[in-house]
């Protein structure tokens, strides 16, 4: 079925996307997971063929298309090729560090760091994080005092991810330590400044070519240049950016789930049980069946959403909904064909055992499940 959400331009970014991640990721993803980290060279490379920074105004460098149905391609095929995990640190590119650079960067700011976001010169990352808290980012305790024409920053954050490979770290302080949400502020940290160190590259059970580092700030002096937005402002920035974000989540979400299942009708229907394909059974017929259906079921809404955010006019409330909705869906999907793979799913040479494991996180991060639905339940007036 033809998706109506996209064109002939679309689908010949597709192709050439696809061709792209066959010829540069596909023959180097083990590799990857097992170094657990992508080079930075995939940056420069998906910049120079056009595939970062689509939404930037082609005067700074980019492809002055503001059209997030190519940030959803990219994030797709990555999934196709069972490259999630090679492919976040440039989703995270696209489709979530680059808008506070766009809506909140002074012009200044504009001219210094987005052509070699688009590039892939500069690599991004978002520190919101940090190691005593999750959800509540209120509560964060990393300080920045104002010091001259610097902040002194003062803190640290985990579970970042690109940490070691950003050269441009969004990180959320608190530049008035006696207030919650208004005394959130947002600062560009830069690659090589003084007092910024990387801690290791954390150990994880699945994604494991994304590197997620622990980032620390000790008497780190930020040029008060480097503030983005308003000081003060930084948690209505983030509320502002979620939405997209989470619909890159959920978008990517279905599209490993859709993946998985691909690669489980063609399992089926070549092993053999009891002198007959497993995908004659009517047990496997009826779970592929659902996993079908719901999948569908996902990509239709997801496809709403991104149409309403063409429009301008997704809530936080039906992002949360496909967040939440579709992170989920990716598990059961993972977890239903992995048992259908029998003992050869759980091995590391099939894909289903990869996409199972890389399933995992994404109910936690940008958002778990649980506050999701604590934001769609308030949206009810409960």
């Amino acid at each position: 079925m033809r998706r109506l959400l996209f064109d002939d331009v679309h689908d010949a970014f597709r192709a050439s996307f696809r061709s792209f991640v066959e010829r540069e990721v596909v023959p180097n993803a083990d590799q990857w997971e097992r170094d657990g980290i992508v080079p930075r060279s995939l940056f420069e490379q998906a910049g120079a063929a056009g595939f970062l920074g689509m939404a930037v105004p082609e005067a700074y460098g980019g492809g002055g298309v503001d059209d997030f149905r190519f940030n959803l391609v990219i994030g797709e095929e990555f999934q196709r090729a069972g490259a999630g995990g090679a492919g976040l640190g440039l989703t995270l590119h696209n489709d979530i560090t680059l808008p506070y650079f766009l809506k909140l960067a002074t012009e200044e700011q504009k001219q210094r760091w987005l052509p070699g976001i688009c590039s892939g010169e500069l690599i991004t990352a978002i520190a919101m994080t940090e190691p005593g808290i999750g959800s509540d980012l209120a509560g964060m305790v990393t300080t920045a005092v104002r010091d001259g024409d610097h902040y002194r920053v003062n803190g640290s954050k985990t579970f970042i991810t690109n940490g070691i490979n950003a050269d441009l770290v969004i990180t959320a302080v608190k530049t008035d330590p006696q207030q919650r949400h208004r005394g959130m502020s947002l600062l560009v940290v830069e690659r090589g400044m003084p007092g910024f160190e990387r801690g290791r590259n954390l150990d994880k059970l699945g994604q494991h070519a994304q590197d997620t580092a622990e980032l620390s700030f000790a008497d780190l002096l930020v040029p008060t240049d480097n503030l983005l937005g308003a000081e003060g402002g930084g948690f209505g920035h983030l509320v502002d950016n979620l939405p997209q974000e989470r619909l890159s989540i959920a978008a990517s979400g279905v599209a490993a789930a859709e993946a998985a299942l691909e690669w489980t009708l063609a399992y089926v229907k070549e092993r053999q049980a009891f002198g007959q394909p497993i995908g004659s059974f009517q047990n496997t017929r009826f779970v592929l069946a659902e996993l079908r259906t719901e999948i569908e079921l996902g990509r239709t809404f997801v496809d709403r959403c991104v149409a309403a955010l063409a429009e301008q006019e997704l809530t936080v409330e039906e992002a949360a909904m496909a967040k939440w909705w579709c992170t989920e869906l990716q598990k059961r999907v993972a977890d239903a064909c992995l048992q259908l793979f029998g003992g050869y799913g759980y091995m590391r040479e099939y894909p289903i055992a990869r996409a199972w494991v890389d399933a995992r996180i994404t109910t936690i991060y940008g958002g778990t499940t649980e506050i999701m639905k604590e934001i769609v339940g308030r949206s009810l007036g409960l």
